[in-house]
């Protein structure tokens, strides 16, 4: 594709015609109205040769044809164990070739993927399978120093009785089959090539049939939201939510077949199967798994060896990246995109990405996974000031507008609201739980992002924090965001995030987790110096913790809620905390 159709690929409405800060995406190239499956049958018709997958980590590699045909086998395997169309199919596992085939394989049946963090845990995963009403799982045995085995016996301890197939557990009431991946046995289980060898009890023509019955706006995935509060959360999404926003993140980067991505974000999350997985197949462009986990060396390895043109991340892998001790001796020369996403990402970690890793049409992301997940891109084109401080412009067929979140208003340009989203890319709904699935999209289909934003006159959108994150220190409004942005200025900062504390006279005071860089030390009288006729005083923090590490999901998103407990606990903040309020 050429810059010029990339600039055309969406246009923003006339700015003469916008009232307030909303905004809509037009554009040239129409929403794709097709399945999962049927859109990867298409693209293995046009680049069969061409490479489709690579897992280094298992040495692995397919074309698209060879692809399909692993694909196709799982299909098929899954329909001999009985899996129906609307059943759900959980996934616990990190980054390995299964996972992707899986994911082709249960949207050409009309099986529901649900997606389960590699990170959870017992209880997390009980909650996980009963509430979306698994009735398979496919498993890693173990990831990193965690045994998912152990786990599963423990919560399904009638798997040592029972044949694989017919699990009755009483705990996971609806789980029938277990898969497990590798080569192993485990009593109860079903082996993943077991599954893939019964492919041949059900004819291709029964395959294709099944695959012909799915419609686009059907389910086809869970993914559980990690809130700050309460349990899990499970956007149900369909076809055409995710394939249409794989497709666009995609495009709007000017991928080709002549494109292979870099994929360390997690496959379980919509950055990793939806903007990497979906976004290649969509194109034709190669899927690089460089580990099953996130692993800085294994990604510059991996964008050496295999001439990767693209790679994804979030703010900290690329900062993790970029302080690697012999980082310069890697040749990322053949970079040209990429995607940062998932957070806010610090100016000056944007320009080393830029400058330091050959990555001069890297791109911005921002969305949320209710959106499937993308709302916001910056452009190829986009002035570098744009690209390094906004979060780029609306996305096609995708509507947006910021609001007083007390009356509703959509606010003037450049004020501060929450952002709320419109669109083909908003999900069905929370699986099994109408209340919420209520109190997030209101009733003209409008998703709350819950996210604090601001737009400026050419429709660039700014994130300044979450609702909950927004600090009200003595009556002033303070957004983390900003001060993070000042205090990464400071020479010796590698990172910095600011949370609020309770406190009992101003109500909230900030306070600033410092990472410094490799062999550096300070004080918090030398940042607090640092700050003073820089920032209103009300912006500067007053408590510090220098830290070697935050507390953060398998994704990449830094916990604030963990570190606020932490830092109340620490600094003896309970009776500011517990004050009781108007």
């Amino acid at each position: 594709m050429t810059r010029t159709e990339i600039e055309r690929t969406t246009r923003v409405t006339d700015r003469a015609a916008i009232q307030g800060s909303y905004v809509s995406g037009t554009s040239d190239t129409p929403l794709l109205g097709m399945t999962i499956g049927d859109a990867f049958d298409a693209t293995v018709a046009r680049f069969a040769d061409r490479e489709a997958l690579v897992s280094r980590q298992q040495n692995l590699r397919y074309t698209w044809s060879e692809l399909r045909a692993e694909v196709d086998r799982c299909a098929r395997g899954l329909l001999a164990l009985g899996i129906r169309k609307g059943d759900r199919v959980g996934i616990w596992a990190p980054n390995r070739a299964e996972w992707a085939i899986t994911q082709f394989a249960t949207a050409k049946i009309g099986a529901i993927l649900v997606n389960i963090n590699p990170a959870y845990r017992l209880h997390e995963l009980e909650y996980a399978l009963n509430q979306s009403g698994c009735s398979a799982l496919v498993t890693a045995p173990n990831f990193r120093t965690t045994s998912y085995l152990e786990m599963l016996a423990a919560l399904c301890p009638e798997l040592e009785r029972s044949a694989p197939g017919h699990l009755d557990a009483h705990r996971v009431p609806h789980l029938r089959h277990v898969i497990r991946l590798g080569d192993e046995r485990t009593r109860g289980m079903w082996v993943w090539g077991e599954v893939m060898e019964r492919a041949k009890e059900v004819a291709p023509e029964e395959l294709a049939a099944r695959q012909a019955e799915q419609e686009f706006d059907d389910p086809i995935n869970i993914q559980y939201t990690s809130g700050t509060t309460g349990n899990p959360k499970g956007a149900t999404l369909s076809h055409h939510n995710i394939l249409n926003n794989g497709y666009f993140v995609a495009r709007l980067q000017g991928f080709t077949e002549r494109d292979r991505l870099c994929i360390p974000v997690p496959l379980y999350h919509c950055f990793g199967m939806v903007m990497g997985n979906l976004g290649c197949m969509t194109h034709g462009a190669a899927m690089v798994y460089p580990a099953e986990a996130f692993e800085p060396v294994a990604v510059l390895e991996t964008v050496q060896a295999e001439r990767c043109t693209a790679l994804y991340g979030v703010p900290t892998m690329f900062i993790a990246e970029l302080n690697v001790p012999d980082f310069d001796r890697y040749d990322l020369t053949s970079l040209r995109t990429g995607v940062m996403a998932g957070s806010p990402c610090p100016v000056e970690v944007m320009r080393q990405v830029i400058d330091k890793m050959h990555m001069g049409e890297v791109e911005i992301c921002y969305g949320m996974t209710e959106t499937s997940p993308v709302s916001f891109q910056s452009r190829l084109n986009d002035p570098l000031q744009k690209r390094v401080a906004t979060v780029g412009q609306i996305h096609p067929h995708v509507e947006v507008k910021v609001v007083d979140a007390a009356t509703g208003q959509v606010v003037p340009r450049g004020e501060p609201g929450e952002l709320l989203t419109r669109g083909y890319s908003v999900m069905l709904g929370y699986w099994a739980n109408e209340e919420a699935t209520r109190a997030a999209i209101d009733a003209a289909r409008w998703m709350h992002t819950g996210d604090l934003a601001t737009m400026d006159e050419d429709g660039y959108v700014n994130i300044v924090g979450r609702l909950k994150d927004m600090v009200i220190r003595g009556g002033e409004n303070v957004y983390p965001r900003e001060v993070e942005e000042f205090l990464y200025s400071h020479p010796k900062v590698a990172d910095v995030q600011v949370i609020g504390l309770p406190d009992a006279k101003y109500g909230e005071e900030l306070m600033a987790w410092v990472k410094l860089k490799e062999g550096q030390t300070a004080t918090a009288e030398e940042m607090q110096a640092f700050c003073r006729g820089q920032i209103a005083t009300f912006k500067i923090p007053r408590y510090w913790k220098f830290v070697d590490a935050y507390p953060m999901t398998v994704t990449g998103k830094i916990q604030k809620f963990l570190m606020r407990q932490t830092s109340i606990d620490e600094l003896g903040l309970h009776g500011a905390a517990n004050a009781p309020t108007a």
